[in-house]
């Protein structure tokens, strides 16, 4: 099993919502209104006036074999609306009850 962790800009979460359902990855944990910074060259989303964007994050818990098509649909995702940001990274899981 891998864990997903997918970090975005909040305006296109009902796409990110719709790669999860996509990929019949029913099962998530989700954050909204949260605060970042793109490593590269991203803006930071704070929430405030001088930022006003905020980001949300979903972290799922899936299965080996759906990990590779999740992560082409978020980079295609992602090559559609890079200005906004989105970035995925995947974790082993050793173990779960």
């Amino acid at each position: 099993m891998k864990a997903v962790f997918i970090t975005y800009n909040q305006s296109i979460a009902d796409e990110v919502q719709e790669v999860l359902y996509n990929c019949s990855i029913r099962g998530f944990t989700k954050w909204t209104e949260i605060m970042g910074k793109g490593t590269n060259n991203g803006n930071p989303h704070e929430g405030t006036h001088t930022w006003p964007e905020l980001n949300n994050a979903h972290l799922t818990i899936i299965n080996d074999d759906q990990v590779l098509p999740l992560m082409i649909k978020l980079k295609e995702l992602n090559d559609q609306v890079e200005e906004q940001g989105l970035r995925a990274f995947v974790w082993n899981i050793e173990s779960s009850i």
